[in-house]
């Protein structure tokens, strides 16, 4: 399974703002920090903000903030709601699926499996397992101060 840069943006996102509990954060800082277009950050953000996930205040002093604790931020849900399918096989999707050989193939039962089993994983994982233990590594590799 691949996830869309769209959903790793998004993680990146969380993670920045998780080191940095209570303190705004522009769109400039995550630009630089991951050196991705202000245009991709921004709709990350607007979407991030959108699904309640962060804080977004604008104008002069104005930033972004995680509007939950990052241990309550659980990473299959973040994947959930930023991926726009899980298709990960043309049988999966029912609008387009013209596969000939779909009503006797077991590979998508297998990959339905694989699929829930990967899900089931990232339940388990919160954007505080993703910082644990990394708070000072991370904050160095991102240059915040």
């Amino acid at each position: 399974m691949r996830l869309t840069q769209f959903t790793d943006y998004s993680l990146r996102v969380l993670i920045y703002l998780a080191l940095r509990p209570k303190e705004r954060t522009t769109i400039d800082q995550l630009t630089n920090a991951y050196d991705v277009s202000r245009h991709h950050i921004r709709s990350v953000v607007h979407h991030l903000a959108k699904l309640g996930y962060i804080d977004s205040t604008q104008g002069k002093g104005g930033g972004v903030t995680l509007a939950f604790e990052p241990a309550q931020i659980s990473i299959r849900e973040i994947v959930e709601n930023t991926e726009n399918d899980f298709y990960i096989v043309e049988c999966f999707n029912p609008d387009g699926n013209f596969c000939p050989i779909e009503p006797s193939c077991v590979l998508k039962q297998a990959l339905s499996e694989a699929s829930k089993s990967f899900l089931k994983t990232l339940e388990g994982y919160t954007i505080e397992d993703l910082i644990r233990n990394k708070k000072t590594q991370l904050s160095g590799l991102l240059e915040i101060t």
